[in-house]
């Protein structure tokens, strides 16, 4: 991603950094797991060159997986998770 990413890109990416931030937590498996997964597809999300529909497809994909998530059991985990889902939504929501 170049500094003059687009603010669609900037928000995927976003989105990807705080899902990794919660990789190293110590966190329950099943969670773990579709956080690992939201992680994934997010990633996917940041690749260069992908047509907004895409990003927003993948982003789509990483709500959804979040949706499974009620809670980590871990505070910081449970921030990055609310900024991701807020992120998510506000791209859904753009026209």
């Amino acid at each position: 991603m170049t500094e003059h990413s687009r603010p669609l890109e900037r928000q995927a990416t976003t989105v990807y950094e705080h899902l990794s931030a919660t990789a190293e937590l110590p966190l329950e498996r099943d969670v773990s797991r579709w956080l690992g997964e939201a992680q994934a597809v997010a990633n996917d999300a940041t690749t260069d060159g992908l047509e907004a529909e895409t990003i927003r497809k993948r982003i789509g994909q990483v709500d959804q997986l979040l949706s499974e998530v009620d809670g980590t059991g871990h505070d910081k985990a449970d921030r990055h998770v609310e900024v991701a889902r807020g992120i998510c939504r506000e791209i859904l929501e753009e026209p």
